[in-house]
């Protein structure tokens, strides 16, 4: 079977409220989550773009794509880059989940019908282009939550191991590590 051409998107556009400090600078192991995330990304996927707030000026060593919406919420990113990618399915990756792998990315991207999320949510996730329009509808509708849209959408739920799917929200949990 053919492997499926992926683009990998990685988003950064979070308030970090919690966190304190924009989460893509935070660093682990001297990388920051932005490049690690993107390496991840160039890994799994043939093509790979990256959205948020171009306004927040992240020194970044890739060019943030803008959203082109007011409101800081992953759904906006997934509609700006559904709307331009080169492929038919985008792979989500937020910034904050440093335990990621290239192998999560390609599981989540080969699953995909309109959408393939893991266990714990729509984040990291695939998404087609064909989930397009009720994605569009709902962010045009003001109806945010990617999680409320997945009922909307073809979605296959993807058991991962939930240590990769770590996600890290304040700044004693990326001490830890």
């Amino acid at each position: 079977m053919a492997r499926r051409e992926l683009t990998g998107v990685l988003l950064v556009g979070g308030a970090s409220r919690r966190f304190g400090s924009p989460k893509a600078l935070a660093r682990l192991n001297g990388t920051t989550f932005a490049e690690r995330a993107w390496g991840i990304l160039g890994e799994a996927c043939e093509h790979r773009l990256e959205f948020g707030k171009a306004a927040d000026e992240f020194q970044l060593p890739f060019p943030v794509h803008d959203d082109g919406t007011g409101v800081r919420a992953p759904l906006a990113g997934i509609v700006a880059a559904l709307r331009v990618v080169p492929s038919e399915v985008c792979v989500f990756l937020p910034v904050d989940l440093p335990f990621a792998t290239p192998r999560l990315v390609r599981v989540l991207g080969e699953a995909c019908l309109e959408a393939a999320v893991p266990q714990t949510g729509p984040l990291p996730g695939a998404y087609s282009r064909a989930a397009l329009g009720v994605l569009e509808r709902r962010l045009g509708e003001g109806e945010l939550a990617v999680r409320d849209a997945l009922a909307e959408l073809t979605t296959v739920r993807v058991l991962l191991d939930p240590a990769l799917l770590v996600n890290i929200n304040a700044p004693e949990e990326l001490a830890a590590l």
